[in-house]
């Protein structure tokens, strides 16, 4: 009975474990840092802390253990208030948010110029770079696991290369097989 007792314990504790699998967020400046030893991919998340589909993608998709697990693998992740006021440095260039009112911390503020150097619209913005830490593309908008999926897999494996149509996109969303659970 107790060797029952321990090996559903076990388990328990291993399905747990892997269901809390969560996104290891670095920083730009660590993320810069970690590219010299081993160049990955990145994906920055441009979130406000207002945004409610911000909060979603953060709890929904970011929180699913299957998406978790291909970012922690395979690139780079960083989070990026677009309208915080912390100053970033990005290939020589330092960005700050000079309009950044402290009395609007929780509401709407001015956007950082780095989120508009990046060119970002919207929010929530995924913003995927190259293991050169050049920019590859901007996606807004909250997207479930199984909607992100595609891109991470399209941005890793860089078949983004080669879809250079809307009929070449149409072609690949049609012949990707998503494996992620929702």
């Amino acid at each position: 009975m107790k060797k029952i007792i321990v090996l559903a314990s076990i388990l328990l504790l291993s399905i747990t474990t892997i269901n809390a699998q969560k996104i290891n967020w670095v920083t730009m400046e660590e993320a810069q840092e970690l590219m010299k030893k081993e160049p990955r991919k990145v994906i920055m998340d441009v979130y406000t802390t207002w945004c409610g589909p911000c909060k979603m993608l953060d709890k929904n998709t970011f929180g699913n253990p299957d998406v978790a697990k291909y970012i922690n693998e395979n690139y780079y992740a960083i989070k990026f208030n677009a309208e915080g006021d912390e100053s970033v440095t990005f290939q020589g260039n330092t960005f700050t948010n000079p309009n950044y009112d402290p009395a609007k911390k929780k509401r709407r503020n001015a956007q950082h110029q780095f989120a508009r150097y990046l060119s970002v619209r919207a929010y929530p913005t995924m913003v995927f770079f190259d293991e050169d830490f050049k920019l590859i593309a901007p996606i807004s908008g909250y997207l479930v696991p199984s909607q992100i999926e595609i891109y991470l897999k399209l941005f890793k494996t860089d078949k983004y290369k080669t879809v250079k149509s809307k009929e070449d996109w149409e072609k690949y969303q049609k012949e990707f097989k998503s494996e992620f659970k929702s």
